[in-house]
């Protein structure tokens, strides 16, 4: 199933491409760094990165932004809120909260993919008071309850 995704190339983002799967099975789009110098993170230091894209989401989807594994393992970049939802209704423009789990200060340079963004499925739900929840072979138990 193919969706229509359409994006706003801002002022900002020109000349970058627009979002785009880097393999024919990847989840992902990779997104690009839109900022006009380079930026520098240093460690433990969180920054906000543009991407010059602003973006209409379908109704019944929303948008995922996801670190890229290579900048988290190579670099310890990652994002924040990860994965950052962004809403159907948001026209805004995209914008990276990044954060340098490293020993180094990371370099950023304009056109460097940076993100990668799943657009998923949205189901809406109903939420009901009731007494008791039905029972569970797992129950309450949680982190880390089965052991290592």
């Amino acid at each position: 199933m193919s969706l229509k995704l359409p994006v706003k190339q801002l002022e900002h983002g020109s000349g970058l491409p627009l979002p785009q799967y880097m393999s024919p099975e990847a989840a992902g789009m990779d997104l690009y760094a839109a900022c006009a110098d380079k930026i520098v993170i240093d460690p433990q230091s969180i920054c906000l990165v543009p991407t010059g894209i602003s973006i209409a989401i379908p109704s019944g989807y929303e948008a995922q932004i996801r670190p890229r594994s290579g900048l988290a393992l190579k670099y310890g970049l990652t994002l924040v809120n990860t994965p950052g939802t962004i809403d159907a209704d948001y026209r805004g423009e995209i914008k990276l909260i990044m954060i340098n789990l490293g020993k180094e200060s990371v370099t950023i340079n304009r056109g460097d993919r940076v993100a990668q963004m799943v657009i998923c499925p949205v189901a809406r739900v109903k939420p009901v008071l009731v007494e008791r929840l039905d029972e569970t072979v797992r129950g309450a138990g949680g982190f880390g309850h089965t052991g290592k």
